[in-house]
């Protein structure tokens, strides 16, 4: 078992990492401070570990909340089954919430724990690769509204974050790309040399090679860490983490929630944003090309739906998280490993790029 820390102070806490991490009684106690546990999960997770995960808390009083499974369900209706379960099993502040799923469970519990009587603990056990590399780090939480991802929530940090590399053997190969497209991210963001690592290893990580999903869920948590450490909410270098997603959550919304995996809209997102890199002269066209590659090496889509035209996009993006004073700012590469939060681009260029992949 590995053990990373992200530090932040008095609101630090460890990432696990390993094989077989959930049938450690000791360790998942260890993070829980009161006798009351809600766990939180969805209808697909729940037949796989949900009983597992219950056998090790025969000594609280636990509830079990199953959520429907997706990101269409990823609203305000669905948290509310959340608070129903807590207030009507009477949980107080010492409460623990434990989120046992993929990042829709990870980021609606994390909301929920930060709003349950102004704030209680909670867990982070995250059983899809995306999630484990992404979503259960850094203490974004939150839902989604019909005109934005992700446009309501709080900045919440969890207590622990247990990842049990076992939980992939389960995934579907759509869901296994989808959590590579958030690794791949890191590479080209951050990291050149684990950008070539990934192009060397991309065929065994799809297979999920034991040792290679391990090293490369290890390495993403660690640049995860080092950049919350340094930006927890977003204020500056944090946002880089977002390379292709200002792309991805257009296509998301457009789409419909859930019709598109939010790795799949990433990978094609990050596409764009280096065809925009390029178009701009920060990269070569052989290292937008050389982006390019690997995203689709991962399975993922490197062009938007057919259909989605650049007005869709200038429509949708206008309300994006980055968009400051009424600037859009859009993570792009300065070069292979070297992100920058930038409205250094002018309209015509954008526009540019988004009419290039129309289809």
């Amino acid at each position: 078992m590995q053990c990373l820390k992200v530090d932040l102070a008095d609101r630090s806490y460890p990432i696990y990492i390993g094989a077989g991490i959930l049938s450690d009684e000791a360790l998942l106690q260890r993070h829980i401070a009161g006798r009351q546990v809600c766990v939180v999960t969805d209808d697909t997770v729940a037949p796989l570990y949900l009983e597992s995960l219950l056998q090790k808390l025969s000594g609280y009083r636990v509830t079990s909340v199953v959520l429907p499974t997706g990101e269409a369900y990823k609203n305000w209706s669905t948290l509310q089954q959340v608070f129903d379960a807590l207030l009507a099993e009477r949980h107080d502040r010492r409460t623990t919430l434990i989120a046992l799923g993929g990042g829709v469970i990870g980021d609606m519990t994390g909301f929920a724990a930060a709003c349950y009587q102004r704030g209680v603990d909670f867990i982070q056990v995250p059983t899809t690769l995306l999630s484990q590399v992404d979503s259960s780090v850094g203490g974004k939480t939150g839902i989604n509204h019909p005109a934005g991802k992700n446009m309501l929530g709080a900045f919440y940090q969890p207590k622990a974050v247990l990842i049990d590399t076992d939980s992939l053997r389960t995934l579907p190969e759509r869901e296994v790309s989808a959590g590579l497209a958030e690794i791949v991210k890191y590479g080209l963001i951050r990291d050149a040399d684990f950008l070539t690592w990934l192009e060397q290893n991309m065929a065994a990580l799809r297979a999920l090679d034991a040792a290679l999903v391990t090293y490369a869920i290890e390495r993403s948590c660690a640049i995860k860490a080092e950049v919350v450490a340094a930006d927890e909410r977003e204020g500056g270098v944090r946002a880089i983490l977002n390379l292709g997603h200002t792309f991805g959550h257009a296509i998301e919304a457009h789409q419909g929630y859930g019709s598109w995996l939010h790795g799949e809209a990433v990978g094609a997102g990050m596409a764009m944003a280096l065809d925009l890199s390029c178009r701009l002269g920060w990269i070569t066209d052989a290292e937008r090309d050389r982006g390019v590659a690997l995203i689709s090496a991962a399975g993922l889509p490197t062009v938007p739906p057919k259909g989605m035209v650049a007005a869709d996009f200038e429509r949708l993006m206008s309300v994006d998280k980055k968009v400051l004073d009424g600037q859009l700012r859009l993570v792009l590469l300065r070069g292979m490993g070297e992100a920058v939060v930038t409205a250094e681009f002018t309209a015509d260029a954008l526009r540019q790029c988004l009419v290039g992949f129309e289809q």
